[in-house]
């Protein structure tokens, strides 16, 4: 699990080889028994029909998408300055304490 895998060398994408001679082979016809009936081609992969209501819905969820990356986003840069602030308040409190100190001595 935690020893590293090395990669394999990938295989060349050029021509490397020259490439194989094809000879030419005799062809026999085919001789049919029966007739089929003919079937229509099942597509690959299905289509995907868009109504208006399925755009509805994809809009309403890409918006909520951004909207709560937005709201996930100012939060963040809002704690940031938050706590940049209570850093800086924190820094002028112990340069005062401490210029205090160094007075009275």
């Amino acid at each position: 699990m935690f020893r590293p895998k090395i990669p394999t060398m990938p295989t060349p994408t050029g021509l490397s080889t020259p490439p194989a001679v094809i000879e030419p082979t005799t062809v026999t016809p085919h001789v049919e028994t029966a007739l089929a009936a003919p079937t229509t081609p099942t597509p690959s992969r299905p289509t995907i029909q868009l109504t208006p209501g399925t755009a509805l819905a994809l809009v309403g969820g890409g918006t909520a998408v951004v909207l709560v990356l937005g709201a996930v986003l100012v939060s963040l840069l809002l704690a940031v300055a938050i706590t940049g602030a209570s850093v800086a308040v924190c820094a002028v409190v112990l340069r005062f304490l401490l210029a205090s100190d160094a007075k009275r001595r």
